[in-house]
């Protein structure tokens, strides 16, 4: 079976509801997958129901941000209990902590003298089909951005003192995700996310209680994924992989790219 287990709703940053991403699977010729949206479960069930209904194979997923040693790692957990009482909290923790971030970020901004308002900022609203978050939409409804690239080029920079707020670590991320049932996978290692990449960043994480890792990603080379495959068979530990396709947000990703079978993957569900 075709498979992408790494797609974006409207419920966090993805242009696309679940009638249109299970619409957007179905074209693709993708039969197994699961939307992981960040810190956000909201679109989970109605996914599951409009899949189970389109005879898709589907699998309950959330992508949660973690910080260690003041670096930014997302993890993955899948098969998870959408009504978990700590796994909602930890989701509401770290949606607040975004929240508070946009905010520092456009005060920081007119610190530094934009022509921007935090009054205005209080009261702006924009249309989640569009992706993306609050801040990037205000900037560039207000000219002062273009895409989410030039956003974490040329704005959310260290320049200008902007970076991602302290998540909680990947130990209590990962206990989390285990106490709702799931498994935990670390996402899009060797992307260009991580800036240094997988080389630097694997070694910091052999001692954390992973589950695995997402093996084939968008952001990853070739030889990278394989490599990582390797490494998780040589360990026993889970394969994932998925496009981390946001709808129409991120025109780099799209979905079923790269393009992923169920025998690529070493998952529960495919035993």
């Amino acid at each position: 079976m075709r498979a992408d287990m790494h797609i974006h709703t409207t419920a966090s940053d993805g242009t696309w509801d679940p009638a249109q991403v299970v619409t957007a699977v179905c074209n693709a010729g993708i039969e197994f997958f699961a939307i992981s949206d960040h810190d956000s479960v909201a679109n989970v069930e109605e996914t599951r129901r409009l899949a189970d209904a389109a005879g898709l194979r589907f699998v309950s997923g959330v992508e949660l941000n973690s910080t260690k040693d003041g670096h930014n790692y997302h993890i993955l957990g899948y098969g998870i209990d959408t009504n978990n009482r700590q796994l909602l909290e930890l989701c509401r923790h770290n949606q607040k902590l975004l929240e508070q971030k946009d905010d520092d970020s456009v005060q920081n901004l007119i610190d530094r003298g934009w022509p921007l308002s935090m009054e205005e900022f209080a009261q702006y609203s924009y249309d989640p089909h569009r992706g993306g978050w609050k801040a990037l939409a205000y900037l560039q409804d207000k000219n002062l951005c273009g895409d989410v690239n030039d956003f974490f080029r040329r704005i959310f920079t260290a320049e200008n003192n902007l970076g991602f707020p302290d998540f909680p670590s990947i130990g209590e991320v990962v206990k989390v995700i285990h106490d709702a049932g799931g498994i935990a996978i670390c996402a899009h290692l060797a992307s260009d996310f991580h800036g240094a990449g997988m080389q630097e960043y694997l070694p910091r994480l052999v001692d954390e209680n992973l589950d695995g890792f997402e093996c084939y990603h968008s952001g990853h080379s070739v030889e990278n994924s394989r490599l990582l495959a390797h490494f998780c068979r040589r360990h026993k530990l889970y394969i994932s992989g998925g496009s981390d396709c946001h709808g129409n947000f991120v025109p780099t990703r799209h979905l079923g790219i790269p393009k992923i079978r169920t025998e690529m993957l070493y998952l529960p569900w495919l035993q």
